[in-house]
């Protein structure tokens, strides 16, 4: 009778599905943010483009940025195996 052996070879993944699902909804976040950070250039140079400044470039992008950077740092942290 032969006796199974553990294999000493096997490698695992560094954190657990969990985690990746919280770091893919933190990156999803994230880019978000700098896609609404995005825009309200001017095509003429000499020409001042107000839109620079809406509420949406100044205060709801960067803070989607933040907290997708919040997400991250929740998933690395994240401990799957507490439940």
């Amino acid at each position: 009778m032969k006796k199974k052996q553990p294999k000493e070879n096997r490698s695992e993944f560094l954190f657990e599905r969990k985690n990746y699902l919280f770091m893919l909804i933190g990156l999803l976040v994230i880019g978000l943010g700098f896609i609404l950070m995005a825009g309200g250039g001017s095509d003429d140079p000499t020409v001042f483009n107000e839109e620079i400044y809406s509420f949406r470039r100044i205060r709801v992008a960067p803070t989607l940025v933040i907290i997708g950077l919040g997400i991250e740092i929740y998933a690395i942290l994240l401990n799957p195996k507490n439940k």
